[in-house]
């Protein structure tokens, strides 16, 4: 984090701004709907050092996208709220290494907040960040973006940042009736099963490496969400994968569910328990039944990658559960690369409730890329349960 710290270089530091050029003080920029503006053109050699916005909603609506050294296609293309890794609207204070977030409206849903992100961009030629307001209404915004150039070299081995958002509403569970940690759960989740039924969090061509990543879960069931594996394959499939882990928040660097707390590496910058809302209660009590965001770095760590990469993450065991669930991964590659696109903004907004606790479902617009097919355990799991449920 420091290792440039003491260098002195030929670099220049510069800042793009939304600050008033006449000399007063409207130093934001107004978006109105459909708008695309944007916010830095930069020519390099050089990379974007610190990124600071706020705004006071549409945190879904509004979508980032950062292109690299004239590539047509975004490098990352990631609704504004989850970039920053507050997921369905949620705003709360809390700090990592690489993006923090201070507010006066903790655990509330479109409201004011200051976003920061550190994460280095390095770029040969060019930087171009847009915001694009896809909501239906104008958009308030004020940004920071800090940046150096440096005219001598740009190091042949660094990869260019990239960013995805990717969503499922609902996942397409076997059967979500069925209660996290129950014996009619606990179904065989191997081989080619698991990497083609496992939700994905990133899967992209090219060299690279994987640097982390967030996943937000709205917890329609009300049991505990987190029970299934982490599963990465580096360069294609094989049995096992590269890295299998043992639960999600496992994965998140914590134990015996997700904990209110945000490290610098690992933790929650939404906590479950902090989200149920006005006259909710959770089917089977405790902390579970509202909105999650657990985010994990792989600054130490990173996961390589030279042909391509695939991260996933059971939902439940052996993916019976069919919650909403979305995530941002974050990566560098070798080259420029296409990222997924974002669902259209209808499809992409979060589930809300009513007063009374009850999730406000839209089924028209909602998206599941996959629904898992039967295979005979779990079947026979399923008649299980079903006949379990009629002798209560």
């Amino acid at each position: 984090m420091f290792s440039s710290i003491t260098k002195i270089t030929n670099a220049r530091t510069g800042r793009c701004s939304s600050w008033d050029t006449t000399g007063r003080n409207k130093d934001s920029w107004d978006f109105e709907p459909g708008e695309t503006k944007v916010l830095a053109e930069i020519d390099g050699p050089g990379r974007i050092t610190h990124i600071w916005m706020t705004q006071g909603h549409h945190y879904r609506e509004c979508l980032l996208r950062f292109y690299w050294d004239g590539a047509k296609h975004p490098s990352v293309d990631v609704p504004l709220g989850d970039f920053f890794c507050l997921g369905n609207g949620y705003v709360n204070s809390f700090q990592s290494a690489l993006f923090t977030c201070s507010t006066h409206h903790n655990n509330q849903i479109e409201k004011g907040a200051a976003l920061n992100c550190y994460v280095p961009m390095p770029f040969k030629k060019h930087a171009r960040i847009e915001l694009v307001n896809q909501s239906k209404e104008s958009h308030r915004h004020y940004f920071y973006i800090d940046y150096e150039t440096c005219p001598d070299k740009f190091d042949r081995d660094e990869g260019y940042f990239h960013a995805e958002f990717r969503r499922e509403n609902p996942f397409g569970g076997w059967e979500p009736e069925i209660r996290v940690n129950s014996p009619e759960a606990d179904i065989v989740n191997a081989c080619k099963e698991a990497w083609e039924n496992n939700y994905v969090i990133l899967q992209t061509k090219g060299k690279g490496h994987y640097i982390g990543c967030n996943v937000s879960v709205t917890n329609l069931q009300g049991t505990w969400w987190g029970e299934g594996d982490d599963m990465i394959w580096v360069d294609g499939y094989k049995w096992p994968p590269e890295l299998h882990g043992t639960g999600s928040e496992d994965y998140f660097n914590q134990a015996w569910g997700m904990q209110g707390n945000a490290f610098l590496h690992n933790g929650s910058s939404i906590f479950e328990g902090d989200t149920f809302g006005a006259g909710h209660i959770s089917l089977y009590g405790g902390v579970f039944g509202g909105y999650q965001t657990s985010y994990v770095f792989h600054l130490e760590n990173p996961v390589r990658f030279q042909k391509e990469i695939k991260v996933t993450m059971e939902h439940g065991h052996g993916n019976h559960l069919a919650n909403e669930m979305s995530s941002v991964a974050y990566w560098y590659s070798e080259k420029p690369v296409k990222v997924a696109c974002p669902p259209a903004v209808a499809k992409r907004m979060p589930i809300y409730r009513d007063n009374k606790g009850k999730w406000l479902i839209d089924k028209k617009n909602q998206t599941t890329s996959r629904v898992i097919k039967l295979n005979p355990e779990m079947k026979l799991m399923k008649k299980k349960w079903q006949e379990k449920m009629k002798q209560k």
